[in-house]
């Protein structure tokens, strides 16, 4: 249900769609019940917002905090672990599937999409490159993560950072492209 139509012959590059008209109708479905269920709800109505998405097919582990004012585009193509933090005006721009891990912030108005299109392609075919956010990472305020990106475990990306590649596990990356600047030391972690 999730695949992009063939941009040639369904001519999205002239303007026609680039998923399925059943795709098209759940989404439409989706957008109406984040409007009407959840987008003027107060902030700590996490559980209610996380019941809906689960109804529309999101897998959200416990003790998830999603705001009101995130945008996602398919709860479908979202799996969530627990205790993740979801940041208000935040954009999983996920046609491509957007996994997060445990204890995740992900802070206000980042934007983290999962797909991309063939540049050198004629009729500009849509690619979907899912996105892994490992356990412990932190996207920090209005960052971008890109197509088909990893997070290793317990990396960190900057304020409005944009990260293209993977980012190493514990590693800290700022600035446009993000770049490695160093490494975690997690202070007063409990023992196993």
């Amino acid at each position: 249900m999730g695949e992009p139509l063939s941009s040639q012959s369904s001519g999205n590059r002239e303007g026609g769609p680039a998923f399925s008209l059943a795709n098209r109708i759940y989404r439409l479905v989706w957008g109406l019940a984040w409007i009407f269920l959840i987008s003027w709800t107060p902030a700590p109505l996490h559980r209610w917002r996380a019941f809906v998405l689960r109804a529309f097919g999101a897998v959200l582990g416990p003790k998830c905090r999603i705001y009101g004012s995130v945008r996602i585009w398919s709860p479908q193509n979202l799996v969530v672990g627990s205790n993740v933090m979801v940041g208000p005006g935040t954009y999983l721009y996920n046609q491509g599937r957007i996994t997060i891990g445990n204890d995740v912030v992900i802070s206000q108005r980042s934007h983290i999409c999962a797909s991309t299109h063939r540049v050198n392609d004629y009729y500009f075919q849509l690619v979907l490159r899912p996105i892994t956010i490992q356990d412990q990472c932190w996207v920090a305020s209005e960052a971008f993560v890109g197509p088909g990106v990893t997070m290793h475990e317990g990396s960190v990306l900057a304020a409005r950072g944009a990260l293209f590649d993977d980012a190493e596990a514990w590693g800290i990356y700022r600035g446009n492209p993000a770049t490695l600047i160093k490494h975690r030391t997690l202070h007063g972690r409990p023992e196993a």
